[in-house]
């Protein structure tokens, strides 16, 4: 992957384009490099496949979202931090090339077993849920084969006729002059919808489409370790496949509510713990809370404001494998107290004094220009 150019770069695009210009700059880029403009030109060929892949990202928003935090690491062999796949490429060249072309290459769809459509939902978890997974579950509006018809969506006793149109293959096959030139066309049958059937008597419970819908309830396994925006994808819980073909499969982004005390980034926490002046002069032994519960940790005398501590191994476990975790950084913050009782105000201001003589000696014997010094030419005293 670390070859790869950066998919904005590819296409020619800043990180900030709208869809409508990430489509125009993509058909620009596919015109040039198209094989059919550049026949036996295997460096056009890559950089037309460059293009392709780079759109068939960006123009989805949950993919963009990935690529945007994980770069090419997001779709690697193992589906990437969100477990993306790319999904058919076809999709993407049918979309495009059908304007460009003027119906150019479409989408090829045969009236064999075809898997059914994905669906998205979102479910939304606690922060320390998603730090240390969870199980959640769904009730989401799902279609099954209709009992009445088993799925053909004919009435019991007609059985589905095959398409006249294109002869029970489910494509059609048409030409037509272009840019460049006579262009063969093979699209989806506008009469049996691709199927090769045609049902002239519908079933009454389904309506001809052969799938009712009810409510069922999923159960959601959520990873320690996911991240707002996330997705998981549970197979084959999508729509019904067709002709026989296998489920579309349950795409489940996760939002994750804020915490009031921890913010992530990656697999690391960060958070601020207050201490008092006290521990602050004085060092010891403090409480800091984490995600795992409070724990002592040690400071040195003299800890200033903004110190930072590094917990290692407190943070976030990591997607494939929840025993490795990011680390945690408390910034300590010294409290000065607001409202001081007469007592409090006395025993500090004998501080203060023992802390001023002692700090007018260490600079006077040092070059003579001490705390005592400063007064006097504040105030023009000689």
């Amino acid at each position: 992957m670390a070859d790869k150019r950066d998919y904005y770069e590819v296409l020619g695009v800043e990180k900030t384009v709208t869809e409508a210009e990430l489509k125009k700059a993509y058909r620009k880029v596919a015109k040039k490099y198209h094989p059919d403009t550049n026949p036996g030109d295997e460096e056009a060929a890559e950089k037309f496949k460059e293009a392709a892949e780079a759109y068939a990202i960006l123009s989805d928003p949950e993919k963009r979202s990935q690529y945007d935090r994980f770069g090419h690491a997001a779709f690697d062999q193992n589906g990437g931090p969100g477990g993306f796949d790319f999904g058919d490429m076809g999709d993407i060249f049918g979309d495009i090339f059908g304007d460009l072309f003027g119906g150019g290459t479409q989408r090829r769809q045969s009236n064999g077993p075809t898997k059914g459509a994905n669906i998205k939902t979102t479910v939304r978890v606690q922060f320390e849920e998603a730090v240390f997974g969870t199980t959640k579950d769904l009730e989401l509006p799902l279609k099954d084969e209709c009992i009445v018809c088993h799925g053909t969506g004919s009435q019991p006793g007609h059985d589905p006729e095959t398409c006249t149109k294109c002869g029970g293959k489910g494509q059609v096959v048409y030409t037509q002059q272009s840019l460049f030139g006579v262009v063969r066309n093979v699209t989806v049958c506008p009469d049996c919808s691709g199927t090769g059937k045609v049902i002239k008597f519908k079933c009454a419970q389904c309506a001809g489409t052969g799938y009712v819908k009810s409510k069922k309830k999923i159960q959601v396994q959520v990873p320690a370790g996911i991240d707002n925006g996330q997705s998981i994808r549970i197979r084959e819980k999508g729509e019904p496949g067709f002709n026989g073909g296998p489920r579309g499969d349950l795409l489940v982004t996760v939002l994750v509510d804020r915490h009031p005390n921890f913010q992530r980034q990656d697999y690391d926490l960060y958070s601020s713990e207050p201490i008092t002046f006290t521990q602050a002069a004085l060092g010891g032994t403090i409480t800091i809370n984490t995600i795992d519960g409070p724990i002592e940790q040690q400071i040195a005398p003299g800890t200033q404001t903004d110190t930072k501590i590094k917990l290692k191994g407190k943070g976030v476990p990591t997607l494939r494998n929840k025993n490795v975790r990011g680390d945690h950084y408390v910034t300590l913050v010294v409290q000065v107290p607001d409202k001081l009782t007469e007592e409090q105000k006395s025993i500090l201001s004998e501080y203060d004094e023992a802390s001023g003589s002692t700090a007018r000696r260490s600079t006077d014997s040092a070059g003579g220009m001490g705390f005592g010094s400063h007064k006097k030419k504040k105030f023009g005293k000689k």
